[in-house]
């Protein structure tokens, strides 16, 4: 059986704790994590700043495509 995967936060001092199975990897830089490190704000994530930044953009695209049009009343 090979060994357990370790939490791969890095500070003045080394996580230790086993990382999570499912939820443990970062979908942003495919690290592992444990489960107090799992989320990007709590790792620091090198590419937190691109989700962020595609996640406004999809956004906003989503919003624009939804925008209503006030239909202009013609004056008799």
């Amino acid at each position: 059986m090979p060994a357990k995967k370790r939490c791969q936060f890095q500070s003045e001092t080394p996580c230790n704790s086993a990382a999570l199975r499912i939820v443990g990897q970062c979908p942003h830089c495919r690290a592992d994590f444990c489960g107090a490190h799992r989320l990007p704000e709590h790792h620091n994530c090198n590419n937190l700043e691109d989700c962020r930044q595609q996640a406004f953009e999809r956004n906003k695209a989503k919003l624009e495509s939804e925008r209503t049009v006030a239909s202009k009343m013609a004056t008799a």
